[in-house]
């Protein structure tokens, strides 16, 4: 079971979900004590600011995971796909969760309530400390994410978006490299601290460039060098 993240360095462990991390056999105690769910697209999974009551450890399909400021503004903080899982930060401390997790298509997952997934961590303590590396891959790579943004131009930011999402998830067509994952104007601008109004120039000069083509829902990379030259990666 494997699944990437976007947004980070290629190499980073950020990319290794949590599930994949396990032996084979405390994969299988931890599933076991959960109950299976599915999620239609666009469904929530957990909100922002909810009381915890369970983890999710995800077996199929991507999900974005927002956090919304009090003046509305909506962030793309990560996508989480198969082998993640969800809501374990709140579930270890008690606090409401600080994010929304929604799905982008149809997802299969694991609900754990927490009480049994602490119990569990304490009767395995090597899956404690591959949630503990975890952790630490995941913040490791936000605190790059946020360096190498903060000296970019929004314009960089976009191109180094869509060059990790190529990466991370694309697959290749008669025309380049389509985006297999659903996002919206919105959620790419949430993603690079832009406005929505923004990615529209942004996505229309890519256009007139020859570097991407977009339709609804659908984003295919025809040049790849272009945003390379943006970014000024080799």
């Amino acid at each position: 079971m494997t699944a990437t993240q976007p947004f980070g360095e290629d190499g980073l462990d950020d990319r290794v979900p949590f599930l994949a991390r396990l032996e084979r056999g405390d994969r299988a105690a931890l599933l076991a004590l959960g109950k299976a769910l599915e999620f239609p697209p666009r469904s929530p999974l957990v909100r922002q600011h909810e009381p915890s009551s369970h983890v999710l450890l995800i077996l199929d399909g991507w999900t974005k995971v927002t956090a919304a400021a009090s003046n509305g503004y909506e962030a793309l903080l990560a996508l989480r796909g198969p082998g993640d899982i969800v809501g374990e930060s709140a579930a270890l401390t008690g606090r409401p969760r600080s994010a929304t997790v929604t799905a982008l298509e149809p997802v299969r997952a694991v609900a754990l309530e927490h009480e049994r997934f602490k119990d569990f961590l304490g009767d395995f303590p090597q899956v404690s400390f591959r949630l503990l590396g975890l952790t630490a891959d995941r913040t490791r790579a936000a605190d790059h994410r946020r360096l190498e943004f903060a000296s970019m131009s929004v314009r960089e930011r976009f191109a180094a978006l869509l060059l990790d999402l190529a990466r991370t998830h694309g697959r290749r067509t008669d025309q380049g490299i389509e985006l297999a994952i659903p996002l919206s104007k919105q959620e790419l601008a949430g993603s690079v601290g832009a406005s929505r109004e923004m990615v529209q120039r942004l996505l229309k000069d890519l256009r007139e460039r020859r570097a991407v083509t977009t339709g609804r829902r659908a984003l295919v990379i025809l040049q790849p060098d272009i945003l390379r030259q943006i970014v000024g990666r080799r």
